[in-house]
């Protein structure tokens, strides 16, 4: 069958070995759409980003690039403006029609903790050729906040589809026609368009911005960290806001958006020639997201936008992203917010899980 595979599918491919663990499975750990990948037990840290590139394995690379290792059994800090290298518990060996996609879980990219899965013989980040068999890597850099991290946390995670499952431009206007994807008129091209909202409903605050010199967040607290202390509140009075170059922000979709549960989406950058930003971490959107069926009425994107060489003005309702909506193979057993930790169903503004509600 054609699609995004579904829980039920990964729990088989758990069973037959085309998945492979060094730890067993934990809860929670299969999600409605894709399964999330968990860090072992030492980090390396290089001296810099890399592919492993055609017929070369991780391993042999790390010989060229490391410049130390770290036990992370106890727990161990991951620096910020450094790049480490962990082995991942989850192996593959994809039959030749499976093909597998990574991406940073949405608490990672709200961090600002870009995380990259690399594998053997890769010439791209987050992309598993079919028929792929080896070990799993996640490159990790955190960008804005040091971080403490132990063996089994969960900082990216995978699908795996078999065929062409991407919806057109014309398949994704009946789609919307039929499930009312947007709230509000549907942007369609090249994917379904959201923009930025920077004139909330109520009061003037339009997102939050990293601040340079805080403390070390271990992972595992969640709801501990006052937001204060970590990010610098942003009010607009006017729809518009300049993004300083480096810096990192934390904004929200002007949609709320629905994925109904035979589909899946990714979020994925606008076109760079629309300013001097993007939307830095491109998040996967499981069947059921906004549903009405499990509790949502349409959810608003959360946005993790980088500014680069030039200051830029950044106006309520431009265009920064786009959903690229997917056909499952199958309706999955599990749906996002029906049963499941969904941390994120009817968002609005919301800084990741790590801090304290506002």
């Amino acid at each position: 069958m054609t699609g995004v595979l579904p829980s039920q599918s990964i729990e088989k491919m758990l069973k037959t070995g085309e998945i492979s663990v060094t730890e067993p499975v934990i809860e929670g750990q299969v999600q409605p759409a894709s399964l999330d990948l968990r860090l072992g037990h030492i980090a390396y840290r290089v001296r810099a980003s890399f592919l492993s590139g055609q017929g070369r394995s991780v391993q042999e690379r790390l010989a060229e690039f490391e410049m130390h290792r770290i036990d992370l059994t106890d727990g161990a800090v991951l620096e910020k403006g450094c790049v480490y290298v962990v082995p991942l518990m989850e192996s593959l060996a994809l039959p030749n029609g499976i093909q597998a996609v990574a991406n940073a879980k949405s608490s990672t990219g709200r961090l600002d903790l870009l995380t990259r899965t690399i594998t053997d013989g890769g010439t791209e980040f987050d992309r598993v050729a079919a028929g792929y068999t080896g070990p799993l890597y996640a490159e990790i850099c955190p960008r804005s906040f040091s971080v403490l991290v132990r063996p089994g946390m969960r900082l990216n995670q995978i699908r795996f589809r078999q065929g062409q499952s991407i919806l057109t431009d014309t398949d994704l206007s009946a789609l919307h026609e039929q499930s009312t994807l947007v709230d509000g008129e549907a942007v369609i091209d090249d994917g379904l368009g959201f923009s930025v909202d920077l004139k909330p409903k109520n009061g003037t605050l339009v997102g939050y911005r990293a601040k340079p010199h805080t403390g070390v967040i271990d992972l595992d607290n969640i709801g501990h960290y006052p937001p204060a202390e970590y990010w610098e509140e942003l009010h607009s009075s006017d729809g518009k806001i300049i993004l300083d170059p480096g810096a990192f922000y934390i904004l929200v979709s002007q949609e709320a958006v629905h994925i109904p549960p035979d589909y899946a989406a990714e979020m994925a950058p606008f076109l760079a020639m629309v300013g001097e930003f993007r939307v830095h971490y491109a998040g996967f959107f499981d069947p059921g997201f906004g549903h009405a069926a499990v509790g949502g009425t349409g959810s608003r994107g959360v946005l993790e936008v980088r500014c680069h060489e030039a200051p830029f003005v950044l106006e309520h309702g431009q265009v920064v992203g786009r959903l690229v909506y997917e056909r499952m193979s199958e309706v999955p057993d599990q749906i996002y917010g029906a049963g499941i930790s969904s941390n994120y169903q009817g968002q609005g503004l919301k800084l990741s899980k790590h801090f304290k509600s506002v």
